[in-house]
């Protein structure tokens, strides 16, 4: 059983950065993917943004340039960096922790942290 605690969140007024931690109960990182999900009032969660168990980094067209993903192995985290952000980027993050393994996938989600951008 994999557990994600993510933290960071927080309100702040457009322009602004935060840096979202996600840390796992234990050393995953070289067998699961890692993602950070938000989910808007009223509206689908939708990806943000990827790191693959590779190292292999990808973040969605919407926030390219202002978010990005990393993670450290030694502290069992994954960080996403937000710049500049806008109110249509207030939603709650939630980190996920997805692999494969025959041919079956096992995935495990944090509680979410809320982001809250206004002025």
């Amino acid at each position: 059983q994999v557990q994600l605690v993510e933290s960071g969140g927080g309100l702040v007024q457009p322009g602004a950065s935060l840096r979202l931690s996600c840390t796992s109960s234990g050393s995953i990182f070289s067998i699961y993917n890692m993602g950070w999900y938000r989910q808007a009032p009223g509206k689908q969660r939708e990806l943000v943004a990827t790191i693959t168990s590779g190292g292999i980094e990808n973040v969605v067209d919407s926030v390219k340039g202002r978010f990005t993903i990393s993670r450290d192995g030694a502290k069992n985290t994954v960080y996403l960096q937000m710049n500049s952000l806008k109110p249509e980027d207030t939603a709650v993050y939630s980190c996920n922790a997805q692999r494969w393994n025959r041919g079956r996938s096992y995935e495990y989600w944090g509680q979410g942290t809320q982001v809250t951008v206004s002025s």
